[in-house]
Parts: structure tokens; sequence; C-alpha cells
């Protein structure tokens, strides 16, 4: 398994990757089918990704195919670019080998090294398996969201999560 930046090269495959986690779990923020992206809109983001200088979109890749994905976007004006918003997938056959762990700990390396003071992310509150993933790696509960999101007809709680870096 390796870990690296995305390229424009990636966007079909990562479009892929992305709406294969929609229709595979409800911990995602899209629903199957609700991901209307183009190939060309994902290549756009991509270069417009690494243009910000603040911003960027690791994957996982295993023998030529993504496996997972991590996203960190930076703010986007003077007082918020020390922040970092992390998203991150990884597709439920791969879950518990290590990949959440290792794009985390690449995230937080490239955040070190643009500049990024805070990275902070949201969760379902029941995700228990993604909570105990971001305390390990130092994230801590700064809030809950009570009915923050409807799944499958239900209202889930989110937690509020960041890490403070040196």
């Amino acid at each position: 398994m390796r870990i690296r930046h995305a390229w424009e090269g990636d966007a079909e495959e990562l479009l892929r990757l992305r709406k294969q986690l929609d229709a595979e779990t409800t911990l995602m923020m899209l629903e199957p089918g609700e991901r209307t992206t183009t190939v060309r809109q994902e290549r756009e983001e991509i270069r417009e990704t690494f243009a910000a200088g603040n911003r960027t979109i690791l994957i996982a890749e295993e023998e030529g195919h993504l496996v997972g994905y991590l996203e960190a976007r930076g703010g986007q004006f003077n007082r918020n670019r020390h922040n970092a918003q992390i998203v991150m997938g990884v597709l439920q056959d791969y879950a518990g080998r290590g990949i959440g762990t290792s794009l985390m700990a690449e995230a937080e390396n490239w955040a070190r090294q643009h500049g990024i003071k805070r990275l902070e992310l949201t969760v379902m509150k029941h995700n228990q398996s993604a909570i105990s993933l971001y305390k390990k790696m130092g994230f801590v509960t700064e809030g809950e969201r009570s009915h923050s999101l409807l799944v499958d007809g239900a209202l889930v709680d989110e937690l509020y999560m960041a890490k403070l870096l040196d």
C-alpha cells in the first residue's frame, strides 16, 4: 500500500472511489447517486486544490487501485488559512489495515510543511472506529452537533474534533 498526493491523471479513479464510498457506507456525507461531479470537474478540483497552496488530496493506492483518500482543505482567508478541514474515506474491504492511520500521518506531515496549525473534522457520533482512529492520532473532541445530519430517515449527531499542531 502506498500513500501519495493525487494528480490530475487520478481524476477518473478518484471520482470512482468517492462514488463507491458514497454507495457502500452511510458514514460519508453524500448518499448514493447524489454526487454529480464529472471527471472534468474532478480534474479541475485537483488542479485548484494544489494551486491553493494550503490544500491537498492524498490517496492510498494498492496494486494500482485507489482504496482510500484524505482531503485537507485550508481556509480561504488570511485569518483561517492555517486551519484545514479533513475529509477521509477508506473502502470497507480495506478497513482495519492501517490505511486511515497512514493517511492521517501523511496529512499531518504535509500540514506541518505548509503552515497549517490546526486540523479539524466532523464525525458521526456512532462511528466509533473513526473516533478511535482520530483520538489515536491526537484529535480531541471540541463539541457536539446535535441532529446535524439526516441519515436514512434518522437524525444523527456529529462530533467536532480537532488537533493543534506545533
